[in-house]
């Protein structure tokens, strides 16, 4: 049930920031190549998950590792796991 809550909220920041169709929110889509995004939507898309979830990925080096949306799925499903409060809210 907190995977498919991460991955709804998740969606939500790509649909409203990146103007992508929620039917394109597949997890094998690759972020710069089927999305088009670039390095300056990366930094949005980290400030809107830290926003989002309040997790601190500034010094993240897993962030450099992200080329699907796989990939932000699982790290953020990652971060939330060690943080009992985020994992709590996800949880009602």
């Amino acid at each position: 049930m907190i995977r498919e809550k991460l991955i709804a909220k998740i969606n939500q920041i790509f649909v409203e920031q990146f103007e992508l169709e929620p039917a394109e929110l597949t997890p094998e889509k690759r972020i710069f190549e089927d999305f088009a995004l670039d390095s300056l939507d990366i930094v949005d898309l980290v400030t809107g998950l830290q926003r989002q979830f309040g997790i601190s990925l500034r010094d993240n080096k897993d962030v450099l590792a992200i080329r699907t949306l796989q990939d932000v799925y699982d790290l953020c499903e990652k971060l939330v796991a060690e943080n009992p409060d985020i994992k709590a809210k996800l949880s009602d």
